[in-house]
């Protein structure tokens, strides 16, 4: 099977089998796959790993097969639950009197919607939920550039959808001014929280998704240990907003950024080619960065998977 659509592969830990019956090949890396009916499935891919003992087992693999509509579907609602849940944590409970939970508790929110939201819709879409991560995952060579300019429109319009949901419920507060609020709009200047200048939220902004996107290719490469990708992927992103709350309200995501911006209006608007310009900008540095660390030899991936294959053999022999 040629896995052609998968990016950003999760994994999760699944029971014991004794064997793997088929091929699974993707972004250049062929594994050896099975399912638990020994049959190809239509709707999911599974793969065989081991655990530190040795004991061979199966885990869901981001499967490409699921049509188009499916996976845009899934970046929509994605990226709408990031928005609603991320966002909606800045203008609901930020500083809500004396319970508040602060940029810190905004940072988490942040980091919960994106890991939730990569176990529920990453299998079917990739759970990308930001056009950054699209883009940099086309430039690392692990998605096809033919569907980026689809899943950013799905994320765009899924982002709107949650800027409209919240926007309907904290206007259901008597004396609640959505443009004076801000509404978790992101900026710079005298719309950046500190003060800070636009020059800072560039590179703030440039910068932390260099990284942000390093942390998603490296923890979903081959040589990654399987399972912990959307944690890791969701703590960086608690820990991108510590940082840069301060400084520009904190995007890394173009979508997220013009959800918002689009009820505030006015000075959002002006300021948000800002937060499409920088985080493509840092997204694409990583995916060529990211090329050159895990390396591009396909023989050298292959490598690494038939001597892990290898392994499984020898533990599979071994007497119980």
């Amino acid at each position: 099977m040629k896995e052609k659509g998968a990016s950003a592969p999760f994994f999760v830990a699944a029971p014991p089998v004794a064997h793997c019956r088929w091929t699974v090949e993707f972004p250049g890396i062929t594994r050896n796959g099975c399912n638990t009916t020994g049959r190809k499935s239509a709707d999911r891919a599974e793969l065989c790993d081991s655990d530190a003992e040795g004991r061979s087992y199966i885990a869901p693999l981001i499967f490409s097969e699921a049509s188009l509509s499916r996976k845009l579907t899934a970046e929509f609602l994605g990226t709408l639950w990031l928005v609603l849940g991320g966002c909606g944590s800045a203008v609901l409970a930020a500083a809500f009197p004396q319970l508040g939970i602060g940029f810190a508790g905004v940072a988490l929110a942040f980091g919960l919607t994106v890991v939730t939201g990569a176990y529920a819709f990453g299998p079917i879409s990739g759970g990308h939920f930001n056009p950054a991560v699209t883009v940099g995952l086309v430039a690392g060579g692990r998605f096809p550039a033919g569907q980026a300019i689809p899943y950013i429109v799905a994320q765009v319009l899924g982002a709107i959808a949650g800027a409209a949901v919240l926007a309907s419920i904290a206007g259901g507060k008597a004396g609640f001014d959505l443009v004076a609020s801000g509404f978790a709009a992101n900026g710079f200047a005298e719309h950046s929280p500190g003060g800070y200048s636009m020059v800072s939220g560039f590179i703030t902004e440039a910068v932390l998704t260099f990284f942000f996107l390093l942390v998603i290719l490296g923890s979903t490469s081959v040589r990654a240990s399987p399972g912990f990708a959307g944690l890791a992927i969701g703590l960086a992103l608690v820990l991108i907003h510590l940082i840069s709350i301060p400084v520009t309200n904190t995007s890394v995501n173009p979508a997220r950024s013009t959800g918002p911006a689009l009820f505030v209006g006015g000075w959002a608007l002006q300021q948000l080619w800002l937060f499409w310009v920088a985080p493509l900008v840092g997204a694409i540095v990583a995916g060529v960065v990211a090329r050159f660390l895990d390396g591009s030899d396909e023989a050298r991936a292959e490598q690494i998977a038939a001597e892990r294959n290898a392994r499984r053999s020898e533990s599979v022999r071994e007497p119980a």
